[in-house]
């Protein structure tokens, strides 16, 4: 707590005295009679301050802060434990009993080295940490630091690295042997051999911030302590598996990541700066002993046997300095600094150009993965690329998130001004198409330049458990628009997202007629397609299971399979199918007739009309008229067919046959695993009807695999229409 005094200086207040007593004694191994007895007071009045019934009178707070071996201020204001306690060090985890040896975090192996990823990752847990409540946005910036000379030897000091040193020559000893002590090994050497240390800040503001005890379920321990644990906040959240936080670690070259969260919700009746650090390393052998792993950097737990395992602190704003952990102001919400920063996938691109000064090279030529200005550019376009979604705003909506990335080196210098994010730079059709969603500008069709057309598309959701049927149909949002700029590139895609607003898949739609004009599209669902939307939480939970570790696609995974069936994943197939359909009919440019051809023509001329042809009387055939065939991923053909219907009082239900094509005997008939009705008809137990009056329908359908005699890729595919009322054809 600040206050704000009459001159304009500002005291700041911390926790309660007797939590805060409890917690100096715990850490100084004194007991409230050893306390009691060197005040000269009855133990009674100790336990009456740490209980809250009473506080001690200004007299004795100069022999309290005595006894603690700390100053007055501190006891006054409480805003950090006293330097009197146990000091800060690293709490490394022995080797199993056992003889087993972990060689490196199997999480850490689920991500490349990727700036790129790492944003990703960081990025969508900032925006499912999101504080919904005030509508603001969450704020996330990314700092990368490069240190040299004195500020690099400063803050070596600070993380105590004399201790951790004994930790790396061991691993770099058997660096041939594995390959995360390669990795390791050459982040070691990078910096001795140059001279330097390229850190990489991840802060976020206005999310919740790492609450919960140290060790116990929460959020805390679920980053700090776990591995493969997942406690997002909202039922929309973009992660699931547990395994995002490892790009943390896995893009430090060092293995070390040092953490300071902001509390949206007081833990030991503080919230603001709490420190601890985590070292990943393989298992290595220093003076004897073996060391499991991983390693924490932090205050010596007094309740620990020894007091040897590390826990969190709280840190006074010196330290958090000196750490480079220093935040802009009390928002909540938690920095990440990843200490040796490196971006191997960055040697596939070629170095990007950002002015007279070289970059992507180092002093002798060679591929530098620690250049400051190219993760800087490489950070900005993926964060474009992926969250622009979540940074559009409109219709009175505040965007989700907010993004900056900055370059600095040793605190002063500049070497690439802070730049914001823009979405439209990265996205603009895709942004423009979806602010013209929130205010409610869409059309129906694309007639004029710069339009956006909206279409609902269904998503028919699986019962759990494996039952048959369908739980409801969720109603999708299409949006389709002309690609207009060339930064949209590549062009003819769809970005789906859902509630979280990050685009997980991008897939391009396939089989367009020639001479379509570009466009670019985004497909809402779940909550993004809106809180009205039909079985919009359901969507949400479906599509979340369907996601891979890399949140990049939907498909069947193992989560799907064991919550609803191994065929779940074939609603998805099918969602597909209906958006490439929706696109094609909304960016294909209509036929002219030779009747609208000759319309100046008649218009010049006079020519006698002839009497229009009367309607049959009796029953009309529909026709099939047009077929777009394909293979889809599980070997199953994918139809999607046009009817021509002629004008008649009576309309024959039809019943698409699906057959392969043989070179003798009869055609063998393949099952139907789901027909669905598009535009003009209904599909009632197998059987086409259609609407009364429309000249012509669309459907959808795809087979059932398991009704193929052989391997699909080998045989053609025959669609006939017959009539019938239900009756098996």
């Amino acid at each position: 707590m600040r206050l704000q005094g009459k001159n304009g200086w500002r005291v700041e207040t911390g926790e309660e005295f007797g939590p805060w007593l409890a917690r100096q004694l715990k850490l100084s191994g004194k007991t409230q009679a050893e306390l009691a007895e060197e005040l000269g007071l009855t133990r009674a009045a100790v336990s009456a301050w740490i209980t809250g019934r009473s506080t001690p009178r200004p007299t004795v707070m100069v022999d309290i802060a005595k006894a603690l071996g700390t100053d007055l201020g501190t006891v006054h204001t409480r805003t950090t434990d006293t330097q009197a306690g146990l000091p800060l060090g690293w709490y490394h985890r022995p080797g199993y009993p056992d003889g087993g040896r972990d060689l490196g975090n199997a999480a850490a192996f689920a991500f490349d080295a990727d700036v790129q990823v790492l944003a990703r990752e960081t990025c969508q847990n900032s925006l499912d940490e999101r504080l919904t409540d005030n509508g603001r946005p969450v704020r996330v910036r990314y700092t990368l630091h490069e240190l040299t000379g004195k500020a690099l030897d400063d803050f070596r000091e600070a993380i105590l690295w004399n201790e951790l040193f004994p930790h790396y020559s061991a691993v770099s000893e058997v660096a041939g042997n594995q390959k995360v002590g390669r990795v390791v090994d050459a982040g070691v050497r990078d910096m001795y051999e140059k001279g330097r240390l390229v850190l990489l800040r991840v802060d976020d503001y206005n999310a919740s911030g790492l609450i919960g005890d140290d060790y116990a379920d929460g959020k805390f321990a679920a980053v700090v302590r776990r591995q493969l644990e997942s406690l997002k906040s909202g039922r929309d959240a973009g992660g699931s598996y547990g395994l995002g936080k490892a790009t943390l670690w896995a893009t430090s070259a060092l293995g070390l990541v040092l953490i300071n969260s902001t509390l949206s919700e007081s833990h030991e009746g503080r919230k603001e700066r709490r420190l601890i650090g985590r070292l990943e390393l393989p298992w290595r052998e220093v003076d004897g002993e073996p060391y499991a792993g991983p390693a924490w950097f932090g205050r010596p737990d007094p309740d620990s046997p020894g007091a040897k395992v590390a826990r969190s602190w709280w840190a006074d704003e010196e330290t958090v300095a000196r750490l480079h952990l220093t935040r802009e102001n009390d928002e909540p919400g938690t920095s990440f600094l990843i200490v040796g920063a490196h971006d191997v996938a960055s040697l596939d691109e070629k170095a990007p150009d950002v002015g007279d000064e070289a970059t992507g090279v180092d002093e002798e030529g060679a591929e530098d993965t620690r250049d400051i200005r190219r993760m800087h550019k490489r950070l900005v376009k993926a964060l474009g690329r992926d969250f622009w979604a979540a940074m559009t705003a409109g219709g009175g909506q505040l965007p989700r998130l907010e993004v900056f990335v900055r370059a600095v080196r040793n605190d002063g210098e500049v070497v690439v001004a802070e730049e914001q994010v823009d979405p439209s730079v990265e996205q603009p059709s895709r942004t423009r198409a979806l602010r013209a969603y929130y205010e409610g500008a869409t059309v129906d069709r694309l007639t004029e330049a710069g339009q956006v057309a909206a279409r609902n598309v269904p998503l028919k959701l699986p019962l759990l458990g494996g039952a048959s049927g369908t739980l409801g149909t969720h109603q999708a949002v299409l949006l389709v628009t002309e690609a207009a700029n060339d930064a949209d590139t590549p062009k003819n895609q769809v970005h789906s997202l859902r509630g979280n607003r990050m685009t997980v898949k991008k897939a391009t739609v396939p089989n367009l007629p020639p001479g379509t004009n570009p466009f670019q599209a985004v497909l809402l669902v779940g909550e993004a397609a809106g809180q009205s939307a039909p079985f919009a939480d359901e969507a949400e939970e479906f599509l979340r299971a369907a996601e891979p570790p890399e949140h990049d696609r939907w498909g069947q995974t193992e989560e799907l399979t064991l919550r609803w069936s191994p065929s779940a994943y074939r609603r998805i197939n099918m969602l597909t199918t209906e958006v490439n359909s929706a696109v094609k009919e909304l960016v294909a440019r209509p036929k002219r007739s030779s009747r609208e051809v000759g319309e100046a023509l008649r218009k010049a001329l006079t020519v006698k009309s002839r009497p229009k042809a009367k309607a049959p009387a009796g029953p009309v055939i529909p026709v099939l008229d047009g077929l777009d065939a394909t293979i889809g991923d599980n070997g199953e053909w994918r139809i999607a067919a046009e009817v021509s219907i002629p004008k008649g009082d009576e309309v024959v239900p039809m019943v698409p046959v699906a057959q392969l094509d043989v070179r003798s005997g009869g055609r063998p008939k393949l099952d139907w695993a789901e027909l669905v009705a598009v535009e003009g008809c209904e599909v009632d137990d197998g059987v086409l009807r259609f609407t009364p009056g429309v000249r012509r329908a669309k459907f959808l359908g795809a087979t059932d695999v398991t009704s193929h005699p052989v391997r699909t890729a080998l045989t053609r595919l025959v669609l006939e229409l017959r009539a019938g009322k239900g009756v098996d054809a």
